[in-house]
């Protein structure tokens, strides 16, 4: 039954996104996306979609802004963004691929270190992922404790995705409050 609820939801998700425009495809937010006749097709057009909404939102707010906090007890934009960045690599590692997690600094604060920080991070995933293939991203592995014993490729992936839209969100209202209008509402 778990597995049933666990798949549903997964299939909600990718409804929702590929409905919001999430993966850059039509309503003017990007080149259209490619046709995927797999899950590891799908999943690898949004985890680049994913990048793309987050090398975007960092990189509009201005350089002079990265250590930039809403409030005394909040983490800056810098921080925010490295965050996702060290997030990332933990958990797209834990899938148990042969391509190496790169070595970045976790403790970035300018501008350009935090692009390529969250650039390497996220073509370390892209890379990733395009090593397995629908039946072996359903396959179950270890990841970390907080996603229980075992959890499906899949799920680490969807899990991470999701994490870094959370962000996303954030990251947006520290734009706002900086005079900055996100990338996605940005409209022609």
């Amino acid at each position: 039954m778990r597995r049933v609820i666990t798949l549903g939801l997964g299939i909600v998700f990718v409804l929702a996104a590929a409905s919001s425009g999430f993966a850059q495809g039509g309503r003017g937010r990007g080149p259209a996306v490619p046709a995927c006749m797999t899950v590891a097709c799908d999943i690898q057009v949004d985890w680049d979609g994913n990048k793309g909404a987050m090398v975007g939102i960092a990189n509009a707010m201005p350089e002079d802004k990265f250590g930039f906090k809403p409030t005394p007890d909040q983490g800056s934009f810098g921080e925010r963004v490295m965050h996702i960045v060290g997030i990332d690599i933990k958990l797209m590692s834990t899938l148990g691929g042969k391509t190496p997690p790169p070595a970045v600094n976790l403790k970035a604060t300018s501008k350009a270190e935090i692009l390529a920080a969250l650039n390497q991070s996220m073509d370390y995933g892209a890379a990733v992922l395009k090593e397995f293939n629908d039946q072996q991203l359903s396959e179950r592995v270890t990841s970390l404790p907080f996603m229980g014993p075992t959890v499906s490729r899949l799920r680490v992936t969807y899990f991470s995705i999701a994490h870094s839209q959370d962000i996303y969100g954030q990251l947006a209202v520290y734009l706002r409050l900086n005079g900055v209008t996100p990338p996605r509402s940005v409209r022609p």
